[in-house]
């Protein structure tokens, strides 16, 4: 049975980050964010290439799967809410539904996971990674459930402290 972690980059610094992946013997990196980059000078760690960096330093392997990642027309909707909601992207703790309903039908429902589920690591796990802190505010955690429903993964999903 396959083993997922999800996570996000909001709440940690790269050495909190690191270790986290560590503690969850995280082996792959699939970063499903559309634009790689985070911004805010607290999180230039998780941009990109320094992130990579750091993985390899780490022993843990990387992939994009833009695949995977919301297109800015479904990210404006969710932001759309979240102004309705009052609330900042740091601080959403649920996605719209819209946004959700939408998501699963114009990415996830037209997206091979197998691919993805073959080529995991035989050892360790594998993370799905965003920028949002909960994975319920974050698609992460559709794909997340669809990796569960349809490949009997088990999904952590990695927190800060």
């Amino acid at each position: 049975m396959p083993g997922f972690a999800t996570i996000g980059v909001y709440g940690f610094d790269q050495a909190s980050f690191l270790h986290r992946l560590r503690e969850a013997d995280v082996r792959l990196l699939l970063d499903v964010r559309q634009r790689r980059g985070v911004r805010g000078p607290e999180y230039a760690w998780a941009n990109s290439r320094r992130l990579q960096a750091a993985l390899a330093d780490a022993g843990i392997a990387y992939e994009h799967h833009r695949e995977l990642a919301p297109t800015t027309e479904l990210r404006q909707l969710q932001y759309a809410e979240d102004d309705r909601q009052g609330v900042g992207k740091r601080s959403r703790v649920e996605l719209a539904p819209e946004y959700a309903r939408r998501y699963t039908t114009e990415i996830l429902d037209v997206a091979d996971l197998t691919p993805i589920v073959s080529a995991l690591p035989p050892d360790g796990t594998a993370a799905l990674l965003c920028v949002e802190r909960d994975p319920e505010a974050c698609h992460r955690s559709l794909i997340a459930r669809r990796l569960a429903e349809q490949h009997a993964a088990t999904i952590e999903h990695l927190r800060p402290t």
